[in-house]
């Protein structure tokens, strides 16, 4: 035990003579009694080496991956095209065993990866800067909306009804101590209603948060939107993106975006059973004393030689703590190197392709699917690129829809509880992996699915 547990009982004695306590029970003794553990954890009785691999490998074999089903879920991971040079290229211990570049200057290859990776960003938001990645979506979200506390007067944020919802609950928890109120917009079906963001009602708002697309997949009027935040005193318009859908719409700088945030995964990250992948935050030049994490630079080192360096870190560890922007601590360089990597390989021809697949393969399931007798488009007005939601039939629960299309070896997509207009529904994605064949299958499977839970309610008594 002494090589897991550092303190020996007399180094423990030695450290409560010092602190001036008799015992440990002194040292906790302004915990409640309710709090502390009375007995010894339940635990089990140890294992060798070779059955602790034995257990772990029969736990993890419970799971099933995305390469055992056919996988139309989505949400906000993706099972999108990797190159196999990603991986290779990733595994090379050089990055792999990197940490964050601390001593900067010295990890010029690491701070290489994170320049491409800001570049690629910029390009892809048509915005003019981007810092080296952040935790996730979520964490980028919430930083954005502390900018934006930052840079404006009001205390409002109006987000959209369709934020995804993990997005939603983290922008809650995050801004919580900083005052802000979060408020919703109006819902127009499965798009955000934005007719009404006139200079009365944006009076005390200091963000605006959109999605495009939206949770349930439907393309936001992001042009619309902007054009009412143009006036140099408006509240900042946060918008939140896919990043792979960018190859084929309107990028986030275009229809006004002061800042732009999103999920690196669908570039070409594993889905890795959730996780990890990189929050990714782009900006206009305004706000690049405003940013948060660190953001690579290149210049001229002084023997004239190209050199990348971290140009900015505005974290308290970094610069006095009262101009520090947020305490973001990293950055996800190695996934965030993935992204990079994939996407350079792809290239723009790539991505293009990539994006028409998805989205054409999406609107032929869709057409398909809503053939069927009593499944119908949660809303059949709003466009979509290659994710959208549909409305279940009374008869058929989303559990158990989704239970007997794994019965046919397909992960039909993600429930959702409450689909506009009322009723259970799924929300399904369609990405460039899925053959022609999968999306014949997945109509198939769905037509008997639903023709069987049709048929149980007729003969229920």
């Amino acid at each position: 035990m002494n090589s897991f547990v550092q303190h020996t009982k007399a180094d423990r004695e030695h450290m409560l003579q010092v602190i001036g306590a008799e015992s440990f029970a002194d040292l906790v003794g302004e915990i409640p009694e309710r709090l502390r553990l009375t007995e010894d954890l339940p635990l089990e009785a140890g294992l060798s080496e070779s059955e602790t691999l034995d257990r772990i490998a029969k736990l993890a074999g419970r799971n099933r991956s995305a390469g055992e089903q056919v996988c139309f879920a989505g949400g906000g991971f993706y099972d999108v095209c990797v190159p196999s040079a990603t991986g290779a290229l990733l595994s090379r211990p050089e990055f792999m065993t990197a940490y964050t570049p601390y001593q900067a200057e010295v990890s010029q290859g690491t701070l290489q990866a994170i320049y491409e990776f800001q570049t690629i960003v910029c390009r892809l938001m048509a915005l003019d800067l981007a810092n080296a990645s952040m935790y996730d979506c979520g964490t980028a979200l919430a930083e954005a909306v502390l900018v934006a506390k930052d840079s404006r007067p009001g205390r409002t944020v109006l987000v959209s009804p369709h934020l995804h919802p993990q997005a939603m609950e983290v922008l809650r928890t995050i801004t919580a101590p900083s005052g802000l109120v979060i408020r919703e917009l109006p819902a127009q079906g499965a798009r955000t209603d934005v007719s009404g963001l006139t200079p009365d009602a944006l009076d005390s708002v200091c963000a605006v948060v959109l999605q495009h697309p939206n949770y349930l997949g439907a393309l936001e009027d992001m042009r619309l939107a902007g054009a009412s935040l143009e006036a140099e005193d408006a509240p900042l318009f946060v918008a939140s993106v896919d990043l792979s859908s960018l190859a084929l719409l309107q990028p986030p700088g275009e229809y006004g975006a002061d800042i732009a945030v999103a999920e690196a995964q669908s570039l070409g990250i594993p889905m890795s059973f959730g996780g990890p992948g990189a929050g990714v935050m782009a900006a206009r030049k305004s706000f690049l004393r405003r940013m948060p994490g660190r953001i690579a630079g290149i210049a001229p080192d002084a023997k004239g030689r190209r050199a990348f360096t971290l140009t900015l870190q505005t974290r308290e560890q970094h610069i006095r703590r009262a101009r520090a922007t947020s305490n973001i601590c990293t950055n996800q360089a190695l996934t965030a190197l993935a992204a990079t990597i994939s996407t350079a390989l792809l290239g723009e021809t790539g991505r293009k392709l990539a994006a028409e697949l998805s989205a054409k393969k999406a609107h032929a399931l869709a057409e398909r699917l809503t053939a069927i007798d009593g499944l119908a488009l949660a809303d059949p007005d709003a466009p979509f690129f290659r994710e959208f939601a549909v409305r279940l039939p009374d008869c058929a629960a989303a559990s158990e829809v989704l239970r007997r299309m794994a019965e046919h070896g397909i992960l039909a997509g993600i429930p959702v509880e409450e689909v506009p207009g009322g009723g259970e529904g799924l929300l399904i994605a369609v990405t460039e992996k899925r053959l022609w064949s999968e999306v014949d299958a997945y109509a198939k499977a769905m037509g008997c699915v639903l023709a069987d839970c049709a048929a149980k309610e007729r003969v229920s008594p």
